[in-house]
């Protein structure tokens, strides 16, 4: 890696990985320690950018459980399309109208909101 501090540069190469869809929604990151390892960094800045891209919305740390790459920006939007056809895919099948697909969208995504 080079150009700018590192742990810019790990948050940088991360966040377009992610933004790319190289790294997809839920894929799980290595431990802070694994990825200073493997880099040769320290941890801590290692550590730094992982707080820069959580902050970001880039990834989410579920505790104990690991650091995910998170559903936000383009790869929700990659995500939500994908739902998207899915539907158009099964309302077409159940023998919906355009109309009718649209009008059951409208009104999940009210109630949706409205909580």
């Amino acid at each position: 890696m080079e150009g700018g501090a590192p742990y810019e540069q790990v948050r940088a190469q991360i966040a377009e990985q992610a933004r790319s869809g190289a790294l997809p929604v839920g894929y799980r990151l290595p431990t802070v320690r694994g990825l200073a390892e493997s880099l040769g960094l320290a941890p801590n800045t290692v550590a730094k950018a992982y707080r820069a891209l959580e902050t970001d919305g880039v990834i989410e740390t579920r505790g104990r459980n690991g650091t995910f790459v998170a559903a936000a920006g383009s790869a929700a939007e990659r995500e939500a399309a994908g739902a998207a056809a899915g539907y158009a895919e099964r309302v077409h099948r159940l023998g919906l109208t355009e109309a009718e697909a649209l009008a059951a969208v409208r009104e999940a995504l009210r109630a949706a909101f409205a909580k």
